[in-house]
Order: C-alpha cells, then structure tokens, then sequence
C-alpha cells in the first residue's frame, strides 16, 4: 500500500449471467448480508502456490540452506497446492472446497486484473468500491476524500440504515478517505484510531494499539482491526462489512519474506473466525455473501516481489475468491472471460438485492458466478 507509482476441485466457469442468491423461503427479519475482505498486495503467486522457494531463498542469503530455515519447515509442500494448503488452510481445504469458489489462476485459464493502470493502492481500492477506474483523479495514496460515491454509501441509503448499519475497518489510516464520499455516511475505523465502543474491553484494546506500534505511522497491527470489526458486527448487526487488513503488503516493503507469509496465515485464521461467528448467528447464517479480494498484485520475481506499481509486471494481476448462498461453484475457476477488480462493487450491489444500475450505469456489470 506504501508504493506510489489440501486441493479443490477445479471447476469450468462460463460467461453467464449474474446469479442473485436465493432468499426464498429465508426469515423476513433477516436481510442478506455482505463482507468484503481484502488483503493488501497479496500476490497471485502465494495464494495459488504459497511458499515461494525463490523469494525466501532471496531473503536469507546466499550462504545459507534454505533447509534449515524455520519458514521453509513451517511452510514447505512439495506441490504448490500443499504448499498453499499449508498457508492457508481454512481457506482451500474449508473455505473454497465447501463453500465458494475462487479466479485468478492464470496456469488454468482463469484471468483477473485491475483496470487502472497505476497498480498501487488507493486506486484499487477505489476501483473496488467505486466500480470503475479513475487514473486522471486518483493518482496517488494520499489521504484526499474519494469524489466518486462508494458501493458501501449506496447500500447503506437503500438499506436506510444509520451509520452503523455498513462497516468499514481497516489497517490503514487511508480508508478514511477511500471508503466515502462523504465524511460521516458509515461507519470508518482505520489505521491508528480509537474505537468508542461500548465494552469496555474494546475500548481498552483500542488504547493498546498505540502501545504496539509497527514500523509504518499510517498502518496499525491486523489484530485490532479484526477485533473492532468482530466487535462492531457483534453489537450493531450490520448488514454490509469491509475489512480490509494491510500487513501482506507491508512487511513485504520491507522485505521480511517470513513475517509476509505469518500475515497470510494469521489472515487466514481470521477468515476462519469470521466464518465461524457468521454460521453460528441465524440471522446471518445461510443469508451472508463474502468477496475475498486483494488491491493489487506485485512484482512477480525475487528481484521484484517487494514493489508494486506501473512499471512492475505482475503488479496488476489479482485474485477473487466468492462464497454465497445459492451458487454453486466450488474450487478454482478455470478458461472464463477475464475478471475485473472493477466489477465487485457491482456485484457486492446485487448480492445484497440491489439494482446496480442505480448505482452507477456506468460501473463495471456483476461478476458471472453461478
């Protein structure tokens, strides 16, 4: 984000037209319900092979067998989809085999890319959320207010909920701006922010994170941003969440290869928690669509992997994972149309019933899962 410029199935996934899960039949007074989760920067090549050999060896020194290494032992596999099963196990061997389904793996014919051609964060993340790229306007990661309204407020004005009904929680500070158009529309905690919730001991926890700083001022620890979200969906019941977690990509700044992979395996423990609270509330179970995403992609080789940005290949390659009731595709995507990060707004819009048309006629149109 600090830049400027065990195995499923696999599955054959065709061009057709956007499938609404089906509430038929489900309690009146439980609405659907969305999260998107991204991770920042992660790179295709990790989520579709996890431990790469390569990059490590990079990272440790030419003198040294890369054997003995504690992050080889912890996270080596033979084949790339035990050694992603290794990185995150909840996700391919819970997540993706039983419940949903995941594009991005070119070696199967499966394409998926930002279309804004800056490839760093701030313009994915309002691609994301916004459903088109604005290269000409953002064009950089400073904290300026997104001018283009987000997915997140159209939702919460057809929901007619307060603040509280759409979360937004984030590593980093940012998000303030990126997240809305409109400062106060939703609920916003990011990067380095107290959260003024009513137990006391998130409260507590908020104070913490200025006792824990990383090395980066404008993002904090995944930990507290993942317990305010957990917190803030336990109490007010939002029916649209966004956690967005940042350390994938900051630690790969700074070249720990080995903190990168922990952050992969502390996020998927996470997703593992997340999914578990949701199938165990009734009134989110069975009525919740999650999109797993990332903002970009980065350089593809050892002499690359840190950066991100135009003039890095690989860096716009992405990834996109869905789970949602009523859809029936499970494991990897493979020889589809191409998929764009533009595209989730409007697909988050209609998973939760909506028109997205009225959103934005000129966003980019659903994702064709089935």
């Amino acid at each position: 984000m600090r830049s400027m410029a065990r195995a499923v199935s696999v599955v054959a996934v065709a061009a057709v037209a956007v499938a609404v899960p089906d509430w038929s039949g489900r309690a009146a007074q439980a609405p659907p319900a969305v999260i998107l989760v991204t991770l920042d920067g992660a790179r295709v090549e990790e989520i579709f092979g996890g431990l790469d050999v390569a990059v490590l060896k990079s990272t440790i020194g030419a003198d040294a067998k890369v054997e003995a290494n504690a992050t080889f032992q912890r996270f080596w596999a033979p084949t790339p989809e035990a050694r992603r099963s290794r990185l995150l196990p909840f996700f391919w061997d819970t997540l993706m085999r039983d419940a949903g389904s995941i594009a991005g793996n070119r070696a199967l014919g499966s394409d998926v890319h930002v279309t804004n051609r800056l490839w760093f964060s701030y313009p994915g993340y309002s691609e994301l959320l916004v459903g088109a790229a604005h290269d000409d306007v953002i064009k950089s990661n400073d904290a300026t207010q997104n001018p283009y309204p987000t997915a997140l407020e159209f939702l919460r004005q057809k929901l007619g909920a307060s603040p509280n009904g759409v979360g937004l929680f984030s590593a980093w500070s940012v998000f303030r701006a990126i997240g809305e158009s409109r400062p106060g529309t939703i609920t916003i905690n990011a990067g380095y922010q107290r959260y003024d919730h009513p137990d006391p001991a998130i409260r507590a926890l908020g104070d913490r994170q200025f006792e824990t700083p990383t090395p980066w001022d404008s993002v904090r620890h995944d930990l507290y941003t993942f317990q305010f979200a957990m917190a803030h969906l336990a109490t007010y019941r939002p029916r649209v969440m966004y956690l967005a977690l940042g350390e994938t990509d900051d630690w790969a700044h700074d070249g720990r290869y080995d903190r990168v992979l922990d952050a992969y395996a502390r996020s998927d423990r996470y997703l593992k928690e997340l999914w578990a609270w949701v199938e165990s509330q009734p009134d989110y179970r069975g009525r919740t669509s999650l999109l797993i995403t990332t903002d970009h992609g980065r350089g593809r080789t050892p002499g690359d992997w840190r950066e991100h940005g135009a003039k890095y290949p690989g860096a716009g390659d992405t990834w996109m994972a869905f789970v949602s009731p009523g859809l029936s595709t499970r494991g990897e995507w493979r020889d589809h149309a191409p998929i764009t990060a533009s595209q989730a707004a409007a697909t988050l819009i209609t998973w939760m019933g909506y028109d997205w048309r009225e959103f934005n006629p000129a966003a980019a149109p659903p994702i064709a899962v089935r």
